[in-house]
């Protein structure tokens, strides 16, 4: 169920992007993103220990929220029509089109040292990011 503040998220998105006068659907960009070694293999951990649908791909996305304004969000769900795919690490990433401007060229780690805390997004097209690294601006 989405709430309002998803829907403004939505509608802010979709005005930022440039579709193509060919398809309304895709977006100008096709995104990139980029896993590293310490990711792909946290990845297909989870997928193994939660015994995950061989459907499912990893989803990349943004919401509104978070101490920036726009947070990310991973998680593992099936292809839909809609969706921009690309590949990294031998792993096929999902992405709504609407959130593929704020996501092209974003690299998703996974520290192993002791201060860990789970996934990292390095992303060129944020303007800031915060303290703890799950949410920024552009």
């Amino acid at each position: 169920m989405m709430n309002s503040m998803d829907e403004n998220l939505d509608d802010v998105i979709a005005s930022l992007i440039d579709f193509t006068e060919e398809s309304s659907t895709e977006p100008l960009v096709q995104p990139v993103i980029l896993l590293t070694e310490n990711a792909a293999h946290e990845i297909r951990r989870i997928m193994k220990a939660e015994n995950l649908d061989e459907a499912l791909r990893l989803r990349v996305a943004v919401e509104g929220g978070g101490c920036s304004g726009l947070s990310y969000k991973l998680g593992f769900d099936k292809k839909t029509d809609e969706d921009m795919v690309c590949e990294s690490q031998g792993l096929e990433i999902v992405i709504d089109p609407r959130h593929a401007l704020y996501l092209d060229k974003c690299e998703i780690d996974y520290p192993q040292g002791l201060d860990a805390r789970g996934f990292v997004f390095r992303n060129p097209n944020a303007s800031e990011s915060c303290g703890c690294g799950t949410s920024f601006a552009v």
